[in-house]
């Protein structure tokens, strides 16, 4: 298990991560979600050792995170952070051999990952020749290359076309599937709820939200889709404990509190002529993220 504990880290005036506190458990997949700023890439190299923490405590395996410790993680930066002028092979053998593989192992584990995520036909092209979207899969790669224990990955999909998201999406699924916890940042929220078992929002340096998207949402307000061709706008404004959220023509979203009746809703929209929609839409990620990056006070 990955453990952060309390961990703070200021940048001069500036409070970066204040008590940041989650953790990944074997064969879980994480996903950590924030703003641009939020302080998730701060979280990721304090848990690597590139920056030290002010205070708080980062744990793999029930123990402080160390130089040996490290050497089992598979980091992936969001800035590729790769020898542009190395060949594809040459440097995942070489960052394999970093790791502690023979030359041998080394050669096998690069031809492998080479395979898995398409890049044989690149397998001798300099980095630097590669579009975008291939730099991405050598970085990849790179933190797959040594076998690691502790998956940690910086925004992995972005650059990614539909088929290499995919390919992406099945490799942290079985590495997954083999116990080792898997931490991953994006700003791609349906890819993020459909891949993770559990999700960490954190807000101007603090977490504001931990859990799996059923538990953060399951004391949230119940909402409708109600379509009315024939019901003027505000239809729904009398209702007891209705909120309309959004209206898009004959279409009104609502959101209903615990204790309002969802058919005084449907007689409110019956007594306007015809309803063609009436139905119950779960609260998604993208609504948990905006509801809680942009509400103070939001569910822990």
């Amino acid at each position: 298990m990955l453990e952060i504990d309390r961990v703070s880290k200021r940048f001069g005036a500036k409070t970066a991560l204040d008590g940041v506190s989650f953790t990944a458990a074997p064969g879980e997949l994480f996903g950590f979600v924030g703003s641009n700023g939020a302080g998730k890439t701060t979280t990721m190299r304090i848990a690597l050792g590139v920056l030290a923490a002010d205070s708080g405590e980062v744990r793999f395996a029930g123990r402080p995170v160390t130089h040996d410790t490290r050497a089992q993680i598979g980091y992936m930066p969001e800035e590729r952070g790769l020898y542009p002028k190395m060949k594809v092979l040459d440097q995942l053998v070489y960052l394999a051999e970093l790791h502690g593989l023979s030359t041998n192992d080394a050669h096998r584990a690069a031809e492998l990952w080479i395979a898995r995520l398409g890049l044989g036909p690149r397998r001798k092209d300099d980095v630097q020749k590669l579009s975008l979207g291939n730099q991405q899969r050598v970085q990849l790669a790179a933190a797959l290359v040594h076998d690691p224990a502790l998956l940690v990955l910086d925004e992995p999909f972005s650059g990614l076309d539909p088929l290499a998201v995919d390919v992406l999406s099945g490799v942290l699924r079985e590495k997954a599937a083999t116990g080792v916890p898997v931490v991953f940042s994006s700003h791609q929220l349906d890819l993020v709820e459909r891949l993770c078992d559990r999700i960490g929002i954190i807000r101007d340096g603090r977490m504001v939200a931990v859990g799996t998207v059923d538990e953060l949402t399951r004391d949230a307000g119940r909402r409708l889709v109600v379509t009315a061709p024939s019901a003027n706008p505000g239809w729904a404004t009398t209702v007891p404990g209705a909120r309309v959220l959004e209206n898009h023509g004959p279409t009104t979203v609502l959101e209903l509190s615990p204790s309002a009746d969802d058919q005084a809703v449907l007689a409110a929209a019956l007594a306007t002529g015809p309803v063609t929609e009436f139905s119950h839409r779960r609260r998604t990620l993208t609504d948990l993220f905006r509801d809680s990056v942009a509400t103070p006070g939001a569910p822990r």
